[in-house]
Formats: structure tokens, sequence, C-alpha cells
């Protein structure tokens, strides 16, 4: 059994899909896939992600402000009171990029910053987001004593030499169907690297289908198509694959396994 460590459920398609979330997350178990992990990625569309998922017992919760979506200051006192939720198991997610949005570099800082925070009041897990702010995004996890509360750095495309860092810190690194694509040796490479224990697979759907899905819309089914990929890259087998990042999963999360 699998699972899908990031997924944005309440940004799916249903038109383009044809499905509805039970149709989804049905066909998802029949490809193995046992747990969902729904990112939240502002504080005003929390509530209405959460009433959408609050039903299923295999669909986990987190909290936080995407930094693309990070306008203005944080509000950590919201922040707070919403990540308290019960079926909330991970602050995010949260983080840097520069690659889209240079312009807005203090506030992603600062709103960053206040989501480590949240996390060490609530010894929640941070879900981080990291796109061409390696430095700073070390420096910030490192100076705000990130690893306190631990966590993961989610779609990960950075180098191995970030990688190693994060390692460090005693986070743990998930990859997405990237991994898959034509163009992503330098990514392989660090995935070939990757010890076991500290590794986690995602969809981040409905983003980023990964091959032979590219050009539809993700969908969590597809985590078994990454979990295929990266057991061949690693020369393990899918079942071995499997176990080790399921296992990660529900020891950084802290979910009780059914």
């Amino acid at each position: 059994m699998i699972v899908d460590s990031h997924c944005h459920l309440d940004r799916l398609d249903w038109d383009k899909l044809g499905l509805d979330l039970d149709e989804v997350l049905n066909k998802a178990r029949k490809k193995q896939v046992e747990h969902f992990l729904c990112v939240s990625v502002t504080l005003d569309q929390f509530p209405s992600m959460l009433e959408k998922i609050a039903h299923y017992a295999d669909v986990s919760a987190s909290c936080g402000v995407h930094p693309l979506d990070q306008k203005f200051e944080l509000d950590k006192a919201k922040l707070i009171d919403l990540a308290s939720h019960q079926k909330v198991v991970a602050i995010g997610e949260t983080g840097l990029d520069y690659y889209y949005s240079q312009e807005t570099k203090q506030v992603q800082q600062a709103s960053f910053v206040g989501h480590i925070e949240v996390a060490n009041t609530l010894h929640k897990p941070l879900i981080i987001h990291t796109r061409d702010a390696k430095e700073d995004t070390i420096n910030l996890m490192r100076a705000h004593k990130a690893s306190q509360c631990g966590g993961v750095l989610h779609c990960f495309t950075e180098d191995l030499e970030m990688a190693k860092k994060a390692l460090d810190l005693g986070f743990y690194i998930s990859i997405s169907g990237i991994v898959t694509f034509k163009n992503a040796k330098a990514l392989q490479d660090v995935v070939k690297y990757l010890p076991l224990d500290r590794l986690l697979i995602e969809t981040d759907s409905p983003y980023l289908a990964p091959v032979p899905h590219r050009g539809k819309t993700n969908q969590p089914a597809y985590v078994e198509d990454v979990a295929y990929f990266i057991a061949d890259l690693k020369g393990l087998s899918f079942e071995q694959l499997a176990k080790a990042t399921t296992d990660n999963f529900y020891n950084l999360f802290k979910i009780v396994k059914s």
C-alpha cells in the first residue's frame, strides 16, 4: 500500500476529470493508495477544504498559506486556531518561491517564519515549498529552529546540496511526478542518493501529472506511477519502496495507521 503525501483535492477540476471526489478517492484506493494528505494553500479557503474531506477517515489535512498566495502579513492567530483542528496533521504549505514572485520576498519570508513558529507551538510538522530560494529557505529553517517540529520539502526539484542540508535538519524529501519527466535527469540523480528512510512520494494533484499521464489533470491514483518509477530508479521492488515511503509518512505526520 502507498500514500499520496501531498494533494489538493479541493482544486481538482471535476468537469475535466468526469469524476466526483468519492470516485477520485475510490480510483486511487484501487491503485493501492491507503491515505491522502490534502494540503491547504490559503486560510480563507481552508474551512471549505476541510468540509469537503471531513468525513473521509483516510484523508488528513494541512493548514497554511502557500508563498505565492501570501500577499499580506500572515494572521498567526488565525493559523493557530484553524490548524488546531484534530484533522490537521501539518502546517503549510509554506515556504519561499522566488521563481514566480521576487517582489514579495519580504512578505514570504515573514510568513515562512510565522509558519515555523506555529508548527513549533502546535508540535506539527511543516510542509515546505521552495523554488529558486535555496539559501534563504535553509537559513530561515536553521535560524527559527524548524528542526524542532520537522517536516518535508515537498515536490522537491532543487539540487543535492540543498537536499543534504534539509536531511541534516531532520527533514524528509518528497518527490512528485516531475521525476518521471524526460528533462528531469538532475532530479533523478538526487533521488538515487536520497536515503530510503527519509523519502516520501506525492502527486501534488491536480498539477504535474507523471508520465504516462502528462497533459492530463493529475489525481491521487497516479502516485502509483511515481512509486513504480522511483523504485526502478533506486533498484528496489515496488513493495520495498511502498513500505518505506508509507512508514515514513506515518512516522512524520503521526497518523494512527488503520
